[in-house]
């Protein structure tokens, strides 16, 4: 018995040996990699701003915590403009994927959810510049707004919907590949710093993939119901495809093995076996199989190629909000079609109050949005239309076949100075023929007064002069008004 414990003992000892050899070997191997990946990756501290506005989001109980999925859909939604308007003179920018969409992908198991896009994607300076080393000119307005009771769901209007995202999660990864850059990982946990390093992901060829971890008592937003009525709520009218991966069931037929291996057991020894017989016999069951596949959530009718007559305050009012991040409803709503040499339809809104940067010059701002007709909207005229800073957004779909040779002008030359005058024509006509009927003008006074003033180029001292009593009601002939409205009859 004791030798039979020995050659035991001496076996155990032999295989342990090479255990432990094989984990040493294995550890060193791990830490080898581990050593590679902290020297390519770079640790960066957030700006200060940054830092207290991610503490004000974590630490604070915010109910509208959905909002998250809406600034970061907005975010992808911006940056497939970005890449769709470089391949108008650059299409080889879009050789590294031609199809623009958003896809959002629940992972129950790892309690992650992804959103990605085919947009522009960042460089890595871009990920440690817009992710946390440069503060936004709206940083620390949205702070004093929220400090002074405002809600979450401002945080877009800001410019830095991003940080919502840690609203419902503890890690937010940063995947993205631009076409100037190799692809970058942005990483943080909100800790005051954020790592990068490069990370090659061979699904994301160009665009931005956004990991977050979500937290234990945010689970629901895993689920395809929470997702879907969050999309349909705040995200239906975005212009690109919103995919979501889903998980179905479908019924599989399969061969029986619990069958055949009975079967092979009644066979008599010696008995020949007929193939053919077999075949024909073959038993099946079907089982249900789990798998995949992407469903589109936003096929919703883009709104302004409807009739107004079937549209409701509701749908204008969540279209606005939508397309301008804004928290409030509009003021006041225009829907309409011109007809004639210049063909369209347009949506105008106008809101409720100034943005928060209207008076920052160094900023471009651009509050129009053209359907079909992106390269015309780089051309317009900076010096022409200050009165479109007060207008919201101008949603056109043209039809009209002069579009095409406008296009086809740009192409050409970007320089053409008629195509410049076709576009502002476009602008000027919309406005002359757009008019509002608001229901509180006093509230449109107050709140627009001075934007509007800013934008017809009105000084105080003119105001002053030609002051007319609040209780006049009778309107002052504007000089040189007969002139501008047979222009408007030539453009008629």
């Amino acid at each position: 018995i004791s030798k039979i414990r020995t050659i035991i003992f001496l076996q155990y000892f032999h295989t342990a040996r090479y255990l432990i050899s094989f984990s040493f070997l294995t550890s060193r191997l791990n830490i080898s990699i581990y050593r590679t990946m902290s020297e390519n990756a770079e640790t960066f501290a957030f700006q200060a701003e940054i830092a207290q506005l991610m503490s004000l989001i974590i630490n604070t109980f915010y109910s509208n915590k959905e909002i998250y999925l809406r600034e970061l859909i907005s975010n992808a939604s911006d940056a497939l403009d970005k890449i769709r308007y470089q391949a108008l003179t650059e299409p080889s920018e879009l050789d590294t994927g031609k199809e623009l969409f958003i896809k959002i992908t629940p992972n129950k198991e790892e309690k992650t959810l992804t959103i990605m896009d085919t947009g522009i994607g960042m460089t890595k300076a871009d990920l440690v510049n817009n992710l946390g080393t440069i503060a936004k000119s709206g940083t620390k307005a949205f702070m004093e707004a929220l400090q002074a009771g405002a809600d979450i769901s401002m945080i877009g209007q800001f410019g830095v919907g991003f940080y919502s995202a840690f609203l419902v999660a503890d890690k937010v990864v940063v995947t993205s590949k631009n076409n100037d850059d190799e692809s970058y990982q942005w990483e943080s946990s909100a800790g005051g710093s954020f790592v990068v390093r490069p990370y090659n992901d061979p699904e994301l060829t160009r665009g931005t993939k956004i990991t977050m971890y979500i937290k234990e008592d945010q689970i629901d937003f895993l689920e395809e119901r929470k997702i879907k009525e969050i999309v349909k709520k705040h995200s239906q009218f975005i212009g690109y495809p919103i995919k979501l991966v889903v998980e179905k069931e479908r019924e599989k037929e399969v061969e029986d093995e619990e069958a055949v291996e009975s079967k092979d057991e009644e066979k008599k020894e010696g008995e020949v076996e007929n193939v053919e017989d077999d075949a024909e016999k073959k038993k099946t069951k079907k089982i249900k199989e789990k798998y995949f596949e992407d469903e589109e959530l936003n096929k919703t009718k883009p709104i302004w190629t409807r009739n107004p007559d079937d549209i409701s305050n509701e749908e204008y009012a969540e279209f606005y909000k939508s397309l301008s991040n804004d928290w409030e409803d509009h003021l006041a709503v225009k829907h309409f079609s011109v007809e004639g040499q210049l063909e369209f339809r347009a949506l105008l809104f106008a809101p409720q109050r100034a943005p928060f940067d209207l008076f920052e010059n160094k900023k471009s701002k651009n509050s129009i949005k053209l359907y079909r007709i992106m390269k015309a909207q780089a051309l317009r005229d900076s010096s022409t239309m200050g009165y479109m800073a007060a207008k919201k957004h101008l949603e056109i779909n043209p039809d009209h076949a002069i579009m095409k040779t406008l296009r086809e002008r740009v192409e050409t030359d970007k320089n053409d100075k008629t195509v410049k005058d076709l576009v502002v024509l476009l602008f000027e006509t919309a406005l002359l023929s757009s008019g509002f009927s608001l229901e509180e003008p006093q509230s449109h006074a107050s709140r627009i007064y001075r934007m509007i003033k800013l934008g017809l180029d009105i000084g105080d001292d003119d105001i002053e002069e030609s002051a007319v009593p609040t209780s006049c009601t009778a309107e002052a002939k504007i000089e040189g008004a007969e002139e501008d409205a047979s222009r408007m009859e030539e453009v008629d």
